[in-house]
């Protein structure tokens, strides 16, 4: 696989511009898009699930989209060194029962020398809110957009 820029070493900007584009790309809701920017060994925990491979990555995002319908997320930038970020991030989805849902979290990637991600961890809390009270783009008044 080519690289996946931008490549470690990051700085402040290109380690910017890696956040966003783990934000472009979760929100296509897309798990084969998602999955090239991880190795194809990559180790993954998210919340008590424990994953390696991109083919586990990829059934665990088909089955998470299929669960948290007209998901919607925000990545921010917390910190970062040469090869490893660390974000915080919020997402709203809501149920098939109708309930909307707030997660909050934080991750922690390493990068190999290619761009790609090859270690996540993720640690995420969910809070029920009303319909109203959603705040992410791509949201209308608790309507789904899409």
């Amino acid at each position: 696989m080519s690289p996946r820029p931008p490549l470690p070493p990051f700085t402040e900007q290109t380690a910017r511009q890696k956040v966003q584009a783990a934000e472009d790309a979760w929100n296509t809701r897309d798990p084969e898009r998602v999955a090239l920017a991880y190795t194809q060994d990559t180790r993954w925990r998210n919340r008590d699930v424990f994953l390696r491979g991109r083919p586990q990555v990829v059934e665990f995002l088909r089955a998470k989209w299929e669960r948290e319908l007209d998901y919607r997320l925000r990545k921010e930038l917390w910190a970062w060194t040469a090869d490893r970020i660390s974000v915080r991030f919020e997402y709203e989805w809501h149920d098939a029962g109708g309930a909307w849902w707030r997660s909050y979290g934080n991750e922690q990637w390493e990068f190999a020398a290619d761009g790609l991600m090859r270690r996540r961890y993720a640690s995420i809390n969910d809070v029920r809110i009303a319909a109203g009270d959603l705040r992410l783009p791509g949201h209308d008044h608790g309507r789904p957009t899409s």
